[in-house]
């Protein structure tokens, strides 16, 4: 073979192969083993402590120089493994508000007999992190941790104080909540102008390339409610025209027809306008006429056939448990519904009954409200001193992808801030795949790179706010 040829060949052979993975800088490698140490730390409700998981982290901070006073545990009475972790940097002008990073330790229980490996054990394949707890949500909170500690290593002086929350029970009814917890017996740690926390993120397409960046501008409010129908019942022999089970399929169909009114906001808004040009044909051009407060009929029933824009859109209802009958042959005594709705911001729980009420429109329906005793989220403003930096720095750690406000479907701690005056918003920065990555799920999983890009991200974001 002539050496041209050969040199070709070689080219073309290199250009096959896949490219290595860039070497990890220092500061990489030490926020890998931050991140190994929380990750591994089980923090469910179920087998784990999140007291343990704050403590780790307290020491991580203790070791880079912070004082006792500027990093230390909380432990709600009674609840020894619902503790959290509560820090700070000082800022140097005392009359600016603070700035709160927030974000939960807890995650959702994963059992070793489920998974192929042990879910505790943080597993780096295929170019994933793979764990319990790797995006849902602890990413984030290693991040925020180390992120003080990358800022007292380089002498970064904030102009405003930074404050850390790590907390408990956000995944599991069973553990205090720590953030409702702090905000009644140490309202000084998350006192702030504002909040980060969980909520945000990148959105990748199919193929894994990132098309936005989603900074989470208010959220939906969850409310619970059980519809019930009873009847004296009797032998299966003598059916009768009343039977319990029909007269809860009439209120669950009823319930299922029932469309609450379409709800526009600044945040839905914006969502629709940056992302028209990115999703194209007729969606992107109903999206572009709903983003500019356009009502039009068409437009909105495209929209709304598609289950994310058209929980964006308006508050919804859906069946979510569904319990009836005592024996096979026994006509039914009693036949029971659980419905979850969420609340588009703004709207009354008083008057999101009242519509399943009138919906169902069977009086004999018993209709009540389960939970839902805590605060209603309160959206922040779409503000530019907030959406500015984080598009700023966007074009630089990802250039040509937007940063796209997004009204969040669920819920977060976040309503127990926005309920106390301290408006939250959910910071982009980790791409996700198109897919979920599995949270809550076997195989929870993370692109090894969107974590690092992400954690760089989110520190020039968390010092631009600070000057």
């Amino acid at each position: 073979m002539k050496r041209g040829g050969a040199v070709a060949l070689a080219l073309l052979l290199s250009a096959a192969l896949p490219a290595a993975a860039a070497p990890l800088r220092p500061d990489q490698i030490a926020f890998r083993d931050l991140y190994r140490e929380l990750v591994e730390t089980d923090s469910s409700a179920a087998t784990g402590s999140c007291t343990l998981a704050a403590e780790r982290m307290r020491d991580r901070l203790r070791a880079a120089g912070f004082p006792a006073d500027r990093a230390e545990i909380f432990t709600p009475d009674g609840h020894p493994r619902d503790g959290g972790l509560i820090a700070r940097i000082d800022g140097t002008d005392a009359d600016a508000p603070a700035m709160l990073l927030v974000d939960h330790i807890d995650v959702v229980a994963a059992r070793r007999e489920d998974w192929p490996q042990d879910p505790f054990t943080l597993v780096e394949r295929d170019g994933y992190f793979i764990a319990r707890g790797v995006i849902d949500d602890k990413a984030l909170s290693a991040i925020w941790i180390d992120s003080l500690i990358r800022m007292r290593r380089e002498g970064f002086r904030p102009r405003r104080t930074i404050k850390v929350a790590l907390t408990c029970g956000e995944e599991s009814g069973d553990a205090v909540n720590g953030v409702d917890w702090l905000l009644q017996h140490r309202r000084d740690a998350l006192s702030a102008g504002f909040a980060l926390n969980e909520g945000g993120y990148g959105i990748a397409d199919a193929g894994g390339r990132p098309i936005a960046l989603y900074l989470a501008v208010g959220e939906k409010h969850s409310q619970t409610f059980t519809i019930e129908a009873r009847n004296p019942g009797g032998h299966s022999s003598r059916p009768r025209p009343d039977n319990a089970i029909y007269d809860l399929a009439d209120a669950l169909g009823a319930i299922r027809r029932l469309a609450f009114p379409i709800r526009l906001n600044p945040t839905n808004q914006g969502y629709f306008t940056r992302m028209a040009p990115i999703i194209g044909g007729a969606m992107g051009r109903a999206m572009a006429q709903v983003g500019g407060g356009s009502t039009d009929a068409a437009a909105i029933t495209l929209l709304t056939g598609d289950v994310i824009y058209n929980a964006m859109l308006r508050t919804t209802c859906v069946a979510t448990m569904v319990e009836a009958g005592h024996a096979s042959n026994a006509l039914p005594q009693r036949a029971r519904a659980t419905i979850q709705c969420r609340l588009f911001p703004g709207e009354a729980v008083d008057d999101v009954e009242a519509g399943l009420r009138t919906a169902i429109g069977n009086p004999s329906i018993n209709l009540t409200r389960e939970g839902g005793k805590g605060p209603v989220a309160v959206p922040p403003p779409l503000d530019p001193a907030i959406l500015g930096p984080a598009e700023r720095l966007a074009r630089k750690h990802f250039p040509g992808i937007p940063v796209v406000p997004n009204l969040l479907t669920a819920g977060t701690d976040g309503r127990y801030l926005s309920a106390a005056g301290i408006p939250t918003y959910g910071v982009p920065g980790i791409v996700l795949d198109a897919d979920g990555n599995g949270a809550h799920g076997v195989n929870e999983r993370i692109l090894v790179r969107s974590v690092y890009q992400g954690r760089d991200y989110l520190y020039d974001l968390i010092r631009a706010y600070a000057r």
